[in-house]
């Protein structure tokens, strides 16, 4: 998720996701197969250079200002099935090129639902992205707990506990997961870390489940936040795998390329993740530094592929 507080006064009207405008994002963003997709024969030999044990995505904000489309295509060629985090009047493009929304945008981490004045603000962007993306297939919508301020440490988790059950019934409904994010609040660098943000941990994620008791309510776990913030990696996967709905990739230090330079050992870590028996996705959510950006995804690809 872009790491920046939301103006809400500066974003567009929720996109109303129905069959009118189905038909028409398909018409202006979709474009021919034959210009888009790759043959089925390369298709094929690029998929079969992955082992399939693990399904992954690339987030698409970290890789601006390339174009959404472009880094579709560019998906497609590694073996990539989502491109995830963009708005949905991209998902028919995706869709086009056989790729998948693995989870969806909705409120901004910085105004979350640990303040009830947050509630209506959060509920609107929630409940417009849980029927869009259950009308179009993808499964899971981020939501996080927003920044802690003034507000007394458990009041504000009380208070996201209450605002979540006020969703979760139209997640249930709607076979869609709501989808916690803990951040890391350690690192004080824009879009690196998230200081004074309340969720920084996986354990207070888990007592906001545990308080629910949906199956609808998970989590989205972020190695890189969980190193910075904990480490013990593997022993926190396999203790909470079940709450688990999402997982992003990151290198430590610098939220960049996972090379030599970094210090998560992303082959333990997703051979541990493939040991749960998880099916999900694994976003790549790392910022490159390398003046050859699509060369840093094929390598992440490459070292997570397990």
């Amino acid at each position: 998720m872009p790491d920046q507080p939301i103006n809400p006064s500066s974003q567009p009207k929720p996109f109303q996701f129905n069959r009118r405008n189905w038909l028409a994002a398909a018409s202006t963003t979709a474009v021919s197969a034959a210009a888009m997709r790759l043959s089925a024969k390369e298709s094929t030999a690029r998929e079969l250079e992955l082992k399939g044990n693990i399904h992954h995505s690339v987030v698409a904000w970290c890789f601006a200002p390339m174009e959404i489309p472009t880094l579709a295509r560019q998906a497609v060629q590694m073996g990539i099935e989502s491109v995830e985090l963009v708005p949905p009047e991209h998902w028919p493009m995706l869709k086009s090129l056989g790729l998948k929304c693995a989870i969806a945008s909705s409120h901004g981490f910085a105004r979350g639902w640990n303040d009830r004045e947050n509630w209506d603000y959060c509920r609107e962007k929630i409940e417009t992205t849980v029927e869009a993306a259950a009308d179009f297939g993808t499964k899971n919508v981020i939501t996080f707990s927003g920044m802690l301020g003034d507000l007394d440490p458990e009041e504000g988790k009380t208070n996201t506990i209450a605002g979540l059950k006020t969703v979760v019934g139209l997640a249930e409904r709607k076979g869609v997961n709501l989808c916690i994010e803990p951040l890391n609040t350690r690192v004080d660098e824009k879009m690196k870390g998230h200081p004074g943000y309340q969720c920084d941990n996986i354990e207070w994620a888990v007592d906001v489940c545990d308080a629910i008791g949906s199956e609808r309510l998970k989590i989205l776990y972020d190695i890189y936040h969980q190193q910075i913030m904990q480490g013990d990696q593997i022993v926190r996967i396999q203790k909470f795998q079940d709450y688990i709905a999402h997982y992003h990739t990151a290198g430590v230090p610098g939220r960049k390329e996972l090379d030599e330079t970094q210090e998560i050992n992303y082959p333990a870590v997703m051979k541990t993740i493939v040991a749960t028996g998880y099916q999900g996705f694994v976003g790549h959510e790392f910022i490159p530094t390398s003046e050859q950006p699509m060369a840093s995804l094929r390598q992440a690809v490459n070292v997570c592929d397990v």
